[in-house]
């Protein structure tokens, strides 16, 4: 008789048990906790991204992977602690996705919000039976610093704090950069640099544009850009670090009206 497979996901769970088994695992995998583990799954994430944005399918089945690899491990170390399991992960979650679809799950109608809002309520729901006191709790603070800006802003939004068009923000803008350049020390730098880049957010977000997605498009945009610049100058036998700031822009410009849909 062969041997019954193993399901994937138990195979997974069972190699990560081994892995830390004081006896039999692995000296490293043993060492880990929660807080070294930590930036491996932020990294992991990023790499599923990635793999995502490069519009590589087996990258990320195998990015995939490694992310969940990170969940199995966190909830080893926990499931050892005595706190919860790898299953109770999974149930949490089932229960969540079921209690946010009320109207696909349940017995609540549809009643016609956007997606955005009808899951915002029910955050905002959830979030006051764990006792926030403020419409800002629960906002991550590891969120990459543009993404959690523009994520507190569109909760104080939601509360109605908020200028109801693209005057007030473009305003404070234009104010946030003249205090920059006034500011007279490096702590009065760094404090109205932040200022600076909080109100950019803010000003992208009423024109409806999401910042962390714009701003990786202009790094896409000026790496491109830029390498291309590296390449004319060498097709044209120069030493890029060697030429002047105008002729280096010079190469910019050149590179800019190359591209499909700018004029000459």
């Amino acid at each position: 008789m062969t041997e019954p497979t193993v399901p994937p996901l138990d195979r997974l769970l069972s190699i990560m048990a081994r892995l830390r088994d004081p006896r039999r695992g692995c000296e490293w995998d043993c060492a880990q906790s929660f807080a070294t583990i930590a930036p491996y799954t932020i990294e992991e994430a990023y790499e599923v991204a990635d793999a995502i944005a490069r519009d590589d399918l087996a990258a990320l089945k195998d990015e995939l992977g490694d992310l969940l690899l990170q969940v199995v491990f966190h909830a080893r170390i926990a499931e050892e602690a005595g706190h919860f399991a790898f299953a109770d992960v999974a149930a949490a979650i089932s229960d969540k996705m079921e209690a946010r679809h009320p109207h696909i799950f349940g017995e609540a109608p549809d009643q016609g919000q956007s997606r955005e809002d009808r899951w915002e309520s029910l955050k905002a729901n959830e979030r006051a039976a764990k006792g926030a006191a403020s419409a800002l709790d629960g906002v991550a603070l590891t969120l990459p610093a543009l993404l959690r800006a523009e994520k507190l802003q569109k909760r104080a939004a939601r509360v109605g704090f908020d200028w109801p068009d693209t005057k007030g923000p473009a305003d404070k803008l234009a104010e946030e950069v003249a205090e920059l350049a006034a500011a007279g020390t490096e702590a009065e730098r760094i404090e109205e640099a932040g200022d600076l880049l909080f109100a950019a957010v803010n000003l992208v977000r009423a024109y409806g544009v999401p910042a962390e997605e714009a701003l990786r498009a202009a790094n896409a945009k000026f790496e491109r850009r830029f390498q291309a610049m590296e390449a004319l100058a060498a097709d044209r036998g120069q030493d890029f670090t060697a030429l002047s700031l105008d002729q280096q822009d010079a190469l910019w410009n050149d590179v800019k009206a190359s591209e499909p849909g700018k004029a000459p």
